[in-house]
């Protein structure tokens, strides 16, 4: 990955309200904004809106952990968002919005069906983020000429970079490998075993790691949620008697990880821990001390 600089302008004061995002040697651009201000002059009258573009759409789950996340496309952007805040595919659960332009040559629908297309493959094996339902459908490239095709790969790398700095997530997958500064920790429970490190995107349990089959009454229903969320995404699957991680899978703490492994509320800072027994907490404090 190479460095890079983000420009923020906050358009109308308001550090909630529209803010407007450029990338450092790129001609892309980034609006975004909440719902509330939709109808408000600074976001209406904006000029990017009228051109061809991304629209990402996010809003809290049903449990209200974390996001759920619609990814469309507009030609022009503002009748489909429109179309989503109050008209007939009217979306209830976004409150802000992320838009991506061209401030160069421009986009067309080709190129904008060509990103929506690559962001719903990359959030769907992510698993990360719930979809929208319209999002579950399979989806299929534009045809582009060879040209086009590379710079719209270029086009999304570059989104997909800015999006964490952006507080989105769900394209994300883990790390390939722990950097050499952290270890590898296990969480053990009834007869299963869990790997995983910290990293950049949160705390990963690998790939083969096991998790207990059933829950105790007392877990935390946003555990509980959250756990079933796996299940249903496929990133845990059932495997003699217990469910094992399919893929790698980033969570947001190493509580969450521990939780979901064995089936209970867990402290992950006490739960993880290194070939010496030593538990995260401790490893922790040694690194500050």
């Amino acid at each position: 990955m190479q460095p890079f600089s983000l420009r923020i302008f906050v358009a109308d004061g308001d550090p909630d309200g529209l803010r407007i995002v450029e990338r450092s040697n790129w001609v892309g651009r980034a609006l975004v904004f909440p719902r509330a201000a939709w109808a408000q002059p600074s976001v209406a009258t904006r000029p990017e809106l009228q051109q061809t573009g991304v629209v990402l759409l996010l809003g809290p789950r049903e449990d209200g952990e974390g996001d759920r996340l619609y990814i469309g496309e507009g030609d022009p952007i503002k009748p489909r968002l429109a179309t989503h805040h109050s008209g007939k595919d009217q979306k209830d659960f976004w409150t802000r919005a992320i838009c991506f332009v061209s401030m160069g040559q421009g986009l067309n629908k080709a190129h904008v069906q060509f990103l929506e297309a690559n962001l719903i493959r990359q959030a769907k094996q992510a698993k990360r983020v719930p979809l929208d339902v319209e999002n579950k459908k399979n989806e299929t490239e534009p045809t582009l000429s060879e040209a086009d095709r590379a710079d719209m790969q270029v086009f999304l790398q570059h989104m997909l970079g800015m999006l964490p700095v952006l507080g989105v997530h769900a394209f994300e997958q883990p790390p390939q490998a722990p950097a050499a500064s952290a270890p590898e920790l296990t969480c053990k429970g009834k007869g299963l075993l869990a790997r995983g490190y910290e990293s950049t995107q949160g705390f990963v349990v690998k790939a083969g790691s096991q998790a207990m089959a059933q829950t105790v009454p007392s877990m935390a229903p946003s555990m509980l949620a959250r756990r079933q969320e796996l299940i249903d995404l496929g990133v845990l699957a059932q495997q003699d008697a217990a469910y094992v991680f399919i893929q790698d899978y980033a969570f947001s703490s190493p509580s969450t990880a521990a939780c979901v492994v064995l089936g209970r509320n867990a402290n992950g800072r006490l739960e993880w821990k290194d070939a010496q027994g030593r538990a995260l907490k401790s490893l922790q404090e040694n690194e500050s001390a």
